[in-house]
C-alpha cells in the first residue's frame, strides 16, 4: 500500500473539562473511501475540524499530505450539512460554487476564467448545471447538498471530506449522493462521516468507528447493531 495520506497519532482533545478523543490514532491512505460512524457525541465532527487544522489537539500528533493540518487546507474539500447553512443568504448557485476556490480570487474580487470553467464542470458532475443561476436558499434539501459537494470539488482537492451529507436528504437525492460519491472514489480520497451505516457497507473500503478512540474495521467486520446506532464491543465481529 502507498504512504499514509493522512497519519493521526494517539491524540486527545477535550472542550473544557469534557473530553471528546483521547489517545486516538488512524492512518488512512491515498485513494480510500472511508465511512466513519459513532455515538452522537463520539467526536466524529472534532476529528474532521481537527484534521482540517480548525482545531488543535492537545496532544499527538496530526500530518496530512504530509503537513501541518493547517497547511494542508487548500488540498481538502469540505461538505458540511445542508442544515447549516443559511437558506435566506442571497447568492446564487453558481456564486456558491466559485466560494469554494477562494483563494483564487483576484485581488479586485473577480475569478479567472479557469476557476469559471471548473466550477462549470463541477456543476456538470453534479448534474445541476440547469440552476447555475437560482438562488442557492430555494433549492431542495438533496439539490443544495450536491451544490456543495461542487463547492467542495472546484478546487481539485486530494482530500473530501464530508459530514453527514445525506442527514437533510430524501431517498431519492440520497442514491443521487451514493452515485456520485463512487464515481469520485480512488480519484480523491473520501472521508464521509455519517449516521445511517448500512448503505456504504458495499461502498466503503475501510469503517473507523470513533468513540473517543478510533477503530478501524472492513465492513465485511462490521456488526449489524451498529447499523442500527447501537455500538458496543468487541468492535469487530468475531
Amino acid at each position: 500500500m502507498s504512504d499514509p495520506i493522512i497519519e493521526v497519532k494517539d491524540i486527545s482533545f477535550s472542550y473544557g473539562k469534557t473530553p471528546i478523543l483521547k489517545k486516538a490514532s488512524l492512518t488512512i491512505f491515498k485513494g480510500e473511501f472511508i465511512a466513519i460512524f459513532g455515538p452522537n457525541g463520539g467526536g466524529k465532527t472534532t476529528l474532521l475540524n481537527l484534521l482540517m487544522g480548525f482545531l488543535k489537539q492537545e496532544e499527538g500528533s496530526i500530518s496530512v499530505l504530509g503537513k501541518l493540518p493547517k497547511n494542508a487546507r487548500g488540498e481538502i474539500g469540505y461538505v458540511p450539512q445542508f442544515a447549516k447553512f443559511d437558506k435566506q443568504f442571497p447568492i446564487s448557485v453558481f456564486e456558491l460554487v466559485l466560494s469554494g476556490a477562494v483563494k483564487e480570487c483576484t485581488w479586485w474580487g473577480s475569478y479567472p476564467q479557469k476557476v469559471k470553467d471548473r466550477a462549470h464542470k463541477a456543476l456538470e458532475k453534479v448534474s445541476l448545471s440547469h440552476l447555475k443561476d437560482e438562488s442557492f436558499g430555494t433549492l431542495s434539501g438533496g439539490q443544495a447538498q450536491r451544490v456543495l459537494i461542487a463547492r467542495a470539488l472546484v478546487s481539485s482537492p486530494q482530500i473530501l471530506l464530508l459530514d453527514e451529507p445525506i442527514a437533510s436528504v430524501d431517498a431519492k437525492s440520497e442514491k443521487e449522493i451514493y452515485d456520485l460519491l463512487l464515481t469520485l472514489k480512488g480519484s480523491m480520497t473520501i472521508l464521509m462521516v455519517t449516521h445511517d451505516l448500512e448503505p456504504l457497507l458495499d461502498k466503503a473500503d475501510r469503517l473507523l468507528c470513533v468513540r473517543k478512540t478510533v477503530s478501524s474495521l472492513l465492513p465485511k467486520e462490521a456488526c449489524g447493531h451498529y447499523s442500527m446506532g447501537l455500538y458496543h464491543e468487541p468492535i469487530k465481529l468475531i
